[in-house]
């Protein structure tokens, strides 16, 4: 079914995202509600061998077509020069709803030429939801052509939050900002702890705005391109281009309300100091 989706689209690096993503997505299927081995990286914060094995996956993928591509993945490789050619990959976006038996967790993968996105693939292997993006045609999902909503007041929305590991002055922003939010009477928040599934959402016009404080480039770099190409905007709380090499903030919202979802977040996001 997927082969025919990628007909509407045309990218030289498609189809590897899309290869990469379903064999990633099989693997993770193979692991998902069994018993696995798991680490803890940090406070609530976990890798378990499906991530593992998903990564070699998509990583063997991509070197196997581009020996010469750069590679930035969450679990094995983080170091990255200014190579003309960048995968940037999450094998598996939503680890905690994985571990728990939740089924809402993606693969998510990137393509970066001479720092500009290019073709973003999320994928949940237990929906069989695809969610794809190539720059200039579009965001799709499942064949059908993605655009964000036109809400253009927050008292009209849904607004997707995450929240970072940490338990200190950034989950209590993030509250406040919340908070916030409500008191411009919002239809409710939204937290399903997996990033680019939100931002694919975001991109389906589910949601008018999602927010967190705090996300890596893997969290972001497939989600980011899905919001921009059906019609959305995505900058860090500060009003700024997102970076590729390190973690920022992140806001995506369906262009609309940015300006107002912004005069929330970024006072609350520059509390944390």
């Amino acid at each position: 079914m997927m082969q025919t989706y990628l007909k509407q689209l045309d990218h030289p690096m498609l189809s590897t995202a899309v290869t990469a993503a379903m064999e990633a997505g099989e693997s993770l299927r193979s692991y998902f509600r069994k018993k696995v081995s798991i680490q803890t990286k940090s406070l609530a914060n976990f890798v378990s061998e499906a991530d593992m094995s998903a990564e070699r996956i998509i990583v063997d993928i991509i070197r196997s077509g581009h020996p010469d591509h750069a590679v930035l993945a969450e679990e094995t490789h983080h170091t990255v020069s200014d190579a003309r050619h960048l995968w940037v990959v999450d094998p598996l976006d939503g680890t905690s709803n994985f571990l728990h038996g939740i089924p809402h967790f993606a693969v998510s993968v990137g393509y970066f030429r001479d720092g500009q996105a290019e073709v973003g693939v999320v994928y949940n292997p237990v929906s069989e939801d695809w969610f794809y993006a190539v720059q200039g045609q579009g965001a799709w999902h499942n064949g059908q052509r993605l655009s964000v909503n036109q809400e253009s007041m927050l008292a009209d929305t849904i607004v997707a939050v995450g929240f970072y590991y940490d338990r200190g002055k950034m989950m209590e922003a993030t509250l406040e900002a919340i908070a916030d939010l409500f008191r411009e009477n919002i239809h409710g928040i939204r937290r399903f702890g997996a990033a680019a599934l939100d931002l694919a959402q975001l991109a389906r016009g589910d949601y008018g705005v999602f927010v967190e404080f705090k996300l890596q480039p893997w969290d972001h770099a497939a989600g980011a391109l899905l919001v921009r190409e059906a019609g959305g905007r995505v900058t860090d709380c500060r009003d700024q281009r997102l970076p590729i090499q390190h973690p920022s903030s992140v806001l995506a919202t369906n262009g609309l309300l940015h300006d107002a979802a912004l005069a929330i977040v970024q006072r609350r996001f520059e509390s944390i100091g």
